[in-house]
């Protein structure tokens, strides 16, 4: 069978985002979830999704929200009125070659006590743990800290679908990240990740389902695709190509 690997990202981005999600779940056929652990909707969206058999990601975010140790202990991360610095910041910063007011050790601080709210709020290890939306050298070596030291099934960056991605110790994944493409069709997607030829290489989708609020209008760049990537999820057609072309949908927790 071929083996393909779907995941939703932003799990507590907003409660439009949580009820996307549990659509695309429940109604549809994703079975890994990203959970962003410092966001005031987090709860609501893991008690949506609490009785689906899934995996648990840790999205590790610092730019969205608030962190959750003091703004005073992450000066690096947060802005004048205590929230994370939003993507753009970090992104402009890496682009122009100064990738250098990310903190270290306020990054990795910050890492550790979101790991230690996701054990706190899922009640387990992540099954796979990677980061959310932002470019910067400290952090991704923060990431690298944090997982050497709970032992976390780490996800590493890859800018370049070209690259795979490793995990674990026999598994690499290609990723399929075209949510920002113009005339997006998450369906065309699958499919061109049902007819991938890479040998030991296993697909993987990089979703962002979700329906819209307000708090996501204000704050994301990432709208319409959201809507259509829970309808992709939920679609019978999506079920019936995937029953036909004898998909198998894997978890991380069954990667090796």
């Amino acid at each position: 069978m071929k083996k393909i690997l779907i995941r939703a990202d932003d799990l507590g981005y907003s409660r439009a985002v949580n009820y996307g999600i549990f659509d695309a779940v429940h109604n549809g056929i994703i079975n890994n979830v990203g959970v962003m652990v410092n966001m005031p909707t987090t709860i609501q969206g893991l008690e949506l999704v609490s009785n689906e058999n899934i995996d648990f990601g840790m999205h590790t975010n610092i730019s969205n929200g608030k962190p959750i140790l003091p703004a005073e202990k992450v000066l690096s991360l947060v802005d004048k009125n205590g929230n994370f610095k939003r993507s753009k910041v970090y992104w402009d910063h890496y682009e122009s070659g100064k990738d250098d007011f990310v903190n270290l050790e306020e990054v990795t601080a910050e890492i550790d006590a979101q790991y230690q709210r996701f054990i706190q709020l899922v009640g387990h290890k992540p099954d796979y743990f990677e980061g959310h939306a932002v470019m910067s050298k400290n952090y991704i070596k923060g990431l690298h800290i944090i997982a050497k030291r709970y032992r976390l099934p780490m996800l590493d960056f890859s800018l370049s679908p070209e690259t795979p991605t490793p995990f674990k110790e026999k598994t690499y994944f290609k990723v399929f990240m075209r949510s920002i493409d113009k005339n997006y069709d998450p369906f065309s997607v699958l499919k061109e990740m049902s007819e991938d030829s890479e040998q030991d290489v296993i697909p993987m989708m990089v979703c962002h389902p979700g329906y819209l609020d307000q708090y996501i209008l204000n704050t994301s760049s990432l709208t319409i695709p959201r809507t259509q990537e829970v309808d992709m999820a939920m679609n019978k057609k999506t079920r019936e190509y995937i029953q036909n072309k004898k998909i198998k949908l894997v978890r991380y927790s069954e990667c090796k």
